[in-house]
């Protein structure tokens, strides 16, 4: 199966917030609420530097992709 880049996701326990998977590397679930992140894999200093113009790329891309989303609805 072949999972796509972005998913929405939402929670009942906070029915405000709204939630965007990055679900290729660096992988993270974003809360379009309060823009936290939670990242699923684990880097060193090193990582974090090397990948940080990489990772803020993929959270505009969530952002945006979520923007597309809701757009289509109110269509």
């Amino acid at each position: 199966m072949s999972l796509p880049k972005f998913i929405l996701g939402d929670n009942t326990d906070y029915p405000n917030a709204i939630y965007v998977i990055h679900t290729e590397f660096p992988r993270f679930i974003i809360n379009l609420e309060n823009d936290e992140v939670e990242w699923f894999e684990e880097f060193n200093a090193e990582d974090q530097k090397e990948l940080e113009t990489e990772t803020e790329n993929a959270i505009r891309l969530a952002t945006a992709f979520y923007d597309a989303e809701i757009e289509k609805y109110d269509d």
